[in-house]
């Protein structure tokens, strides 16, 4: 079996081994593949890996021998499904890999807010400490978690793993899930609508699917109804934020700050309004990327290929 990977420098850029996917056929990684390299490069594949690199229609056409697509991924909105599965390709996904990770860095983004580690450690770094005419000093409030209402918007892994994480810190958990109030877990609640849960949240929590239902559901008219002291924590998909609109609340005082790690479009390349703002975090789509959850990612697409290639396939979308 030929197996191509299109775009493996993401999932490992040198950390990991590729030995356990190498045993199950020919094996050619490449790092990056713009769109107009697919074709000459998947040619003759069996199986096709990528993360990013998209296979749309054309390109499946294109590539006769194709039977197998594994998305580096959770999301497969890079593949084609409704003609993978005319043509009789096989298209796998990997799930709940990087839960964890992800829930980590909810409160990676919302402690470094309410406390402001980054913003206080560069103080020091450039002597603010030494010339301060105190023992301690602080450049913004501080805050507590303890006793503040988290909203999290979808509660699937993510979502729950987070609302386990903020009961530790003694939160109130809201959510607003599709799940029956009698089958959450315990101490978490269920909204009745979007607007209740913005409306009570002291942090909301973005952790729902990308549908066209949820496009833009942090937007002008639902940016309105979050207290001027939330905190907007978006690790989910860059879409379901309306950028603009909350650069302007933001910049408005309308909330108090926002965490993200993900953005409308990766890498910015159009001066994305979010960028720059005092009051807005942002990491570069780095919350699934630990090497714990790259090696379950890879653990994973391995066994998906395997089952593949045995004739029961799994994780198939």
């Amino acid at each position: 079996m030929k197996i191509v990977v299109l775009d493996g420098y993401a999932a490992n850029p040198g950390d990991i081994s590729w030995e356990s996917l190498s045993a199950l056929g020919d094996l050619t990684v490449y790092d990056r593949t713009t769109p107009s390299q697919v074709l000459e490069r998947a040619q003759g594949a069996t199986a096709v890996l990528t993360n990013k690199v998209v296979l749309d229609a054309a390109v499946l056409n294109a590539l006769p021998e194709l039977r197998y697509v594994g998305v580096l991924a959770t999301g497969y909105n890079v593949v084609d499904t409704e003609v993978a599965h005319q043509r009789g390709i096989v298209v796998t996904n990997i799930p709940a890999y990087s839960t964890l990770s992800v829930a980590q860095m909810v409160f990676a983004h919302l402690l470094n807010i309410t406390h402001g580690v980054a913003q206080h450690a560069e103080t020091v770094r450039r002597g603010g400490w030494q010339t301060a005419p105190d023992f301690c000093f602080w450049q913004q409030p501080l805050l507590e978690l303890e006793g503040l209402v988290m909203g999290i918007v979808g509660l699937g892994n993510i979502g729950q793993a987070v609302a386990r994480i903020a009961l530790s810190f003694g939160m109130k958990v809201v959510a607003l899930t599709s799940k029956e109030a009698s089958a959450l877990p315990e101490g978490v609640c269920k909204a009745k609508d979007l607007k209740q849960l913005l409306s009570e949240s002291d942090v909301v929590s973005l952790h729902c699917p990308l549908t066209p239902d949820t496009r833009h559901l942090i937007n002008r008219e639902t940016l309105q109804w979050m207290k001027p002291s939330a905190i907007l924590i978006n690790t989910g998909r860059g879409p379901l934020i309306d950028d603009a609109a909350l650069a302007e609340a933001l910049q408005q005082g309308k909330i108090y700050a926002a965490g993200i790690d993900v953005l409308t479009q990766e890498p910015p390349r159009d001066g994305n309004p979010l960028i720059g703002l005092s009051n807005c975090f942002i990491t570069p789509h780095i919350a699934w990327a630990t090497k714990a959850a790259r090696e379950r990612l890879m653990d994973i697409a391995v066994k998906n290929l395997k089952a593949y290639q045995e004739g029961h396939p799994i994780h198939q979308v």
